[in-house]
């Protein structure tokens, strides 16, 4: 394959997003699963200015993209990426308060945000605390945790469009619903840059702290932290709930806890979590998740569906489902 990311590209980005350009960037750095090959370039655009310029010049010079948040819901290639990466993290990540109205960047870091609206004395962002990830991913997967999700609280979100343009979508228009958005789709070539959110429900931060504590403590005991993982694999149905039980129980009744491939583990401590033992790739762990796929359909009739995103060599993000 001839080589996308150009010496004239890279110069170009550089003036773009002075000391923020990375060139053969090893993915196994950035992904919570620290597996991966390695990225010919990922930049980190300071603010939507940066961003909209990175856009059009990727578009001026015919270069695939990919935006990246905090890579705790994806699974990298082997062979390591050939598009531009950029992602939004620490330097567009400004969290303002004010009443009830939360308005964050997309690269906020999801356990402090929560940390400071629970401090401003709102309730609601408790579930989210111990979640890692940007705000901009948590929105995108419509992610959450005790049977909720942040598309609740998403009042609007503002966008960076294919040709650079800035858009504002309403809650309505993001079509959230259990780990889902409009952001999923293929078609959908907006990034999100900033999120609007509404937290009505007033209470002393002391309280809000408490069940925050709680939350961390209990996901401490239950969740694999040993080994680096990406958190939850598979989605929770409401059909296989009922009449199984959630993932990670389905899971264990089949006998696949502890089960191995290559250096990827179903976690011996919950069986929704795989687990990089330490040499694990990007292949060990599809051939794991499909294993599982094609176990639980068999013993239970119904289908699994991955929450993991996997990024191929050439930047497309694809679902991992049978």
């Amino acid at each position: 394959m001839d080589r996308i990311i150009t010496d004239k590209l890279i110069g170009s980005l550089n003036k773009i997003c002075p000391n923020r350009v990375r060139t053969n960037q090893n993915l196994s750095d950035i992904s919570s699963w620290r597996i991966g090959g390695i990225a010919d370039c990922i930049v980190e655009p300071a603010g939507i200015k940066e961003l909209q310029n990175v856009i059009k010049l990727a578009r001026e010079e015919k270069v695939p993209t990919i935006v990246l948040g905090a890579a705790t819901n994806l699974l990298f290639a082997d062979e390591g990426l050939r598009a531009l990466g950029i992602r939004i993290g620490k330097h567009m990540s400004q969290v303002i308060i004010n009443g009830d109205t939360v308005v964050a960047e997309a690269g906020a870091w999801v356990p402090l945000l929560a940390r400071k609206v629970g401090k401003a004395g709102l309730a609601g962002c408790e579930h989210i605390v111990g979640i890692p990830g940007t705000i901009g991913g948590l929105v995108y997967m419509n992610g959450g945790s005790k049977r909720r999700n942040i598309g609740t609280n998403v009042q609007s979100v503002i966008c960076v469009d294919s040709d650079g343009k800035i858009v504002e979508m309403s809650n309505s228009e993001c079509k959230f619903s259990y780990r889902s958005s409009v952001f999923q789709q293929e078609n959908m070539q907006k990034i999100i840059v900033k999120v609007t959110l509404q937290f009505p429900e007033r209470e002393s931060p002391s309280e809000v702290r408490r069940r925050m504590l709680n939350i961390l403590e209990e996901r401490r005991k239950k969740f694999p932290k040993e080994y680096p993982n990406c958190g939850s694999v598979f989605l929770s149905d409401p059909n296989m709930y009922q009449q199984f039980g959630p993932p990670g129980l389905v899971i264990e009744r089949c006998g696949l806890k502890g089960l191995r491939v290559g250096g990827a583990e179903v976690s011996t401590k919950h069986a929704n979590f795989i687990v990089n033992l330490g040499e694990a790739t990007a292949q060990d762990v599809l051939a794991l998740i499909k294993y599982i796929h094609e176990i639980v359909c068999k013993k239970t009739g119904l289908l699994l569906k991955s929450e993991v995103r996997y990024v191929n060599e050439y930047g497309s993000i694809l679902s991992i489902n049978a």
